[in-house]
């Protein structure tokens, strides 16, 4: 197994994702890119041909780096965009008469497993340690408790990309549409609190994905990315308040010249503050730590152990 190369690709709501690792599963190549698949499929209910164009050559650039990297293990799964929209058939077969890759839908509750599995993988020696990790998507946003294992999972219907086109509308946006879509989100972790009522007594907050890492960035002030400033760095509320607050009051013509923020997210950066705010003001989440693994570590994770176990 010491030679074999894993690869997985997760195609986003907003970015799509590539990983890919040797038999250990250190990282051989990482690359985040904004493909904006879910754009206007909240409105539409579908995916647009520009942002299935889009995804597809993104997909077929990766295929042609996991082929390079002799990656011979791989998986690519879809999530939320795809599950809302009612021509993913049509994007599935695209990718597959384009790539040979055929991509797996997969369910909420199987994206929050992955993306548990994924940020705390790197947490050894505190496996025990029961964990909220907060996941911030384009379209939805998963909240995941658990120690060792995964116990519970809940997907919120909004991310950064549909509560952006939903709610804010004006540049900058105006303070009512800011309070409406802290108020929207907040209702939602709200029932979610109610129901599951073991999210208020956690070990630890472990936030991953785009819109988390981002707001560190900015806190930090980073021009250029760095991995690893971010990884386990600790977030409190208090600077995520403050860039939000920062990002809110300004154009996107401004924004856009804040250290960390990449450009590609700096129209949807605002929605993507207003979900995160909200939970840690309903949560009452006094700080968190920032993980550089996701969703793709999960999936990696499991593709390894399942070879393990054949092998034994």
């Amino acid at each position: 197994m010491i030679d074999i190369r894993f690869a997985a690709i997760d195609i986003g709501s907003n970015s799509t994702n590539l990983l890919v690792t040797d038999a250990s599963g250190a990282t051989i190549e990482r690359i985040v890119r904004s493909t904006r698949l879910g754009e206007g499929t909240t409105s539409t209910g579908l995916l647009s041909v520009a942002a299935i164009d889009r995804t597809v050559s993104c997909i077929a650039e990766y295929a042609a780096l996991i082929k390079s990297h002799n990656a011979t293990h791989q998986r690519v799964v879809a999530t939320a965009a795809c599950r809302l929209a009612k021509n993913t058939a049509e994007f599935f077969a695209k990718v597959k008469d384009t790539t040979s890759i055929e991509p797996e839908l997969i369910t909420a509750e199987l994206e929050g497993d992955l993306a548990f599995r994924g940020a705390t993988c790197q947490f050894v020696g505190t496996e025990s340690q029961k964990s909220l990790v907060i996941d911030i998507g384009g379209a939805s946003t998963e909240l995941m408790i658990g120690g060792k294992t995964l116990t519970t999972a809940v997907s919120l219907p909004y991310g950064a990309v549909t509560i952006s086109e939903s709610q804010l509308h004006r540049d900058p946006p105006r303070p009512e549409e800011l309070t409406n879509a802290i108020s929207l989100v907040s209702d939602a972790v709200d029932d979610v609190a109610h129901n599951y009522p073991e999210i208020g007594q956690v070990d630890r907050v472990i936030g991953v994905a785009g819109t988390i890492v981002t707001v560190a960035a900015i806190e930090l002030g980073l021009k250029i990315f760095d991995p690893n400033k971010l990884h386990q760095m600790v977030l409190s509320r208090k600077a995520v308040e403050d860039v939000f607050r920062t990002l809110a009051t300004e154009s996107l013509q401004n924004r856009v010249f804040n250290p960390g923020l990449p450009r590609d997210r700096a129209d949807i950066i605002v929605g993507g503050c207003c979900v995160l705010v909200a939970v840690m003001r309903r949560l009452q989440i006094s700080e968190m730590i920032v993980s550089q693994h996701n969703l793709l570590d999960g999936i990696i994770v499991g593709m390894i152990q399942s070879l393990r176990n054949q092998d034994q």
